[in-house]
């Protein structure tokens, strides 16, 4: 009876149990179950547009279309960056597990040079985010179809036809063009942070330097797309439409193509810059940097090769001369800094001074040597800008001091940028005693105003401020910030966007000051001046300035051609009713009226006449009566 009544109570016991646990497990249930139900709910209604765009986008594959790049032509229509059509040989390194060995695959069937294997890797290293990148650009015809034929055996390796940009005329407009690149690491996280990464879909180049770098955003375009319905395996089933990429605008250079291959071959084999101006616009007509580089080796990446022989070269041919480059002006700062003498100081600017070939400086003994030994005698202000006497010019930057003489001639755009619409101007250096304290912890002293005024010592110029002063001189002192592009094409409409002109403010110089240095420009370019030989035969007025800027003592030797001084010459003509102003640095070129102003002369010539001269100018010395030789 015990064991029976034990055995009922455990029964019940075991019952109450079961039922608790049930209880709880249906519970469970109950709570999964509700909790199934929310998220149901949540996903189908609250997460439905977000569900179906992804379903969408599994269905649809959107194929970007890069856009076609703008022209870039000069000032006449004549095209100096465009587009040519090609096929393009790519290998997706992901796919590949031995890229040597398709190296030498490739070979067997198209021509695969060693430079085209060390730009691959050099692009692989640049551009790692990237699925395919080119091992041979421009394939010709037969090349195409040979690898079409065969590509079944290249799995990772693929043809693109494509669109490339060419430069018609290599070297010539290299560092005014500039290039365009393929779009690297740093493109991308530049594009990226600015938000523009969406409208570099599709494409592969950007603009890396010159006008194709600051006028990128006019050039590029707006991509397009294909929306492609794809099925489970990812195959396209049907097209489900396209919108259109826009292409880029053609961007128009103030620049005259003729005029630049004029300018360039005048400088024959001289390395230097050459910067013309129209003076009411600024209006840039010609830059040149001695030498140049052919930017298409650029487009699809350089080989390292290349590259190494452009970047150690000891003539420097990847740096733009005319706006980064900063040298001494020597006395073609002169004009500057009479006019900041006639305005700061007009006392001593029109005093006589006795030049015995040498300057003194108070209170010392140090002596200052003028360039013509023993001198021009007494000096007025306007005979010592005829004969570039630097007594005169010592005297006169010592009367005034350097910190107001500084103040003064950066009015003209020295010692800053001209703003002017491409990458990389330099600033040049007008010195002050604050700049001295600052980057050099001493004190300013008074010979250091001395050869400041001749444009020595620490003045540095570029050869576009150079071109910019001396046009707004030509110009009566209206500061005209210089540009190289005019204008602007929808390819599509046709509509043209013209670039106006930016006036910058006015010098504080009086009209007859201005007058009195435009008419001692003059007489540069006469009999008796600094560079008569510029101004022989010419039928119209030439108003210019000669320089010779000091480098190095000049010494025998291999090298003794690059210790020479660096020539220098400013002008603008006519003299009379200016139309361009030209400013040339020829490195180590010697006397600026000798080698410089010939360089000059061509430019105008053409400009202003319409042609290039028969016979060049005769080289005469410059001599002034005496037979001195001239600065």
């Amino acid at each position: 009876m015990h064991k029976i009544q034990s055995a009922l109570k455990n029964y019940v016991v075991e019952l109450k149990k079961f039922k608790i646990r049930l209880a709880i497990a249906t519970g469970f249930m109950l709570a999964a179950l509700v909790i199934l139900i929310v998220r149901f709910g949540w996903l189908q209604i609250h997460q439905y547009a977000y569900y179906r765009t992804l379903a969408e986008n599994n269905r649809v594959s959107v194929v970007p279309i890069a856009p076609n790049r703008g022209l870039i032509l000069d000032r006449n229509g004549v095209v100096l960056a465009k587009n040519l059509p090609g096929y393009s040989l790519e290998i997706t390194p992901s796919k590949i597990k031995s890229l040597k060995k398709v190296f030498s695959r490739l070979s067997r069937v198209v021509t695969v040079s060693p430079s085209d294997i060390r730009r691959f890797n050099k692009l692989r290293v640049e551009s790692r985010r990237f699925e395919s990148l080119p091992i041979r650009a421009r394939l010709s015809e037969e090349e195409a179809a040979r690898f079409a034929a065969n590509q079944f055996a290249f799995p990772g390796v693929k043809i693109h036809a494509r669109l490339y940009r060419y430069y018609p005329f290599a070297n010539l407009y290299s560092h005014v063009i500039g290039y365009v690149g393929r779009i690297n690491d740093a493109n991308l996280n530049a594009l990226e942070k600015a938000g523009e990464l969406d409208d570099y879909r599709g494409s592969e180049h950007i603009g890396k330097t010159g006008v194709e770098l600051s006028y990128e955003k006019v050039l590029h375009g707006t991509p397009g797309s294909d929306r492609i319905e794809t099925d489970a395996g990812g195959h396209a089933v049907r097209d489900l439409g396209r919108t259109l990429p826009v292409p880029g605008d053609n961007v128009y250079l103030t620049i005259d193509s003729k005029l630049q291959q004029i300018a360039n071959q005048a400088f024959g084999n001289y390395r230097g810059a050459l910067v013309a101006i129209r003076p009411q616009t600024g209006a840039v007509l010609a830059m040149v940097s001695k030498p140049g580089f052919d930017p298409n080796l650029f487009v699809d990446g350089i080989d390292t090769i290349n590259w190494q022989k452009l970047s150690d070269s000891p003539d420097h041919p990847l740096i733009n001369r005319a706006i980064h480059s900063a040298y001494p002006p020597g006395s073609t700062f002169k004009p500057f800094v009479a006019l900041a003498g006639l305005t700061l100081d007009p006392i001593v600017a029109n005093q006589d001074v006795f030049d015995p070939g040498y300057y003194k400086l108070p209170g010392s003994s140090h002596i200052y040597h003028d360039w013509k030994r023993g001198g021009f005698g007494v000096v007025s202000l306007d005979r010592a800008i005829t004969v570039s006497c630097d007594t005169f010019f010592y005297n006169l930057a010592y009367s005034l001091g350097i910190d107001p003489l500084a103040h003064y001639v950066e009015q003209f755009g020295f010692g800053h940028k001209t703003g002017i619409d491409m990458p990389g101007e330099g600033k040049g250096l007008i010195p002050t005693e604050a700049w001295k304290r600052k980057f050099y912890h001493k004190p300013w002293y008074p010979g250091e105003t001395v050869i400041s005024g001749i444009g020595q010592g620490y003045v540095l110029v570029t050869p576009l401020q150079l071109a910019s002063a001396v046009a707004t001189l030509a110009n009566n002192g209206v500061i005209m910030r210089p540009h190289v592009v005019r204008s602007v094409q929808d390819p599509e409409t046709g509509l043209i966007h013209l670039v106006h002109p930016v006036e910058e403010g006015r010098v504080n110089a009086s009209q007859a000051d201005l007058d009195r240095i435009r008419q001692d420009m003059i007489t540069v370019t006469q009999p008796g001046g600094t560079a008569p030989g510029v101004g022989f035969n010419s039928p119209y007025l030439i108003a210019a300035k000669t320089g010779t800027a000091q480098v190095i003592g000049l010494k025998a030797g291999p090298d003794a051609g690059k210790r020479r001084d660096n020539a220098v010459f400013i002008a603008y003509a006519p003299a009379d009713n200016p139309q361009i102003a030209v400013a040339v640095l020829v490195e180590n070129g010697g006397e600026g009226g000798v080698t410089a102003g010939p360089i000059a002369r061509k430019v105008m010539d053409y400009f202003i006449l319409g042609k290039v001269p028969a016979t060049p100018a005769p080289v005469l010395t410059g001599s002034t009566p005496g037979g001195n030789k001239s600065e």
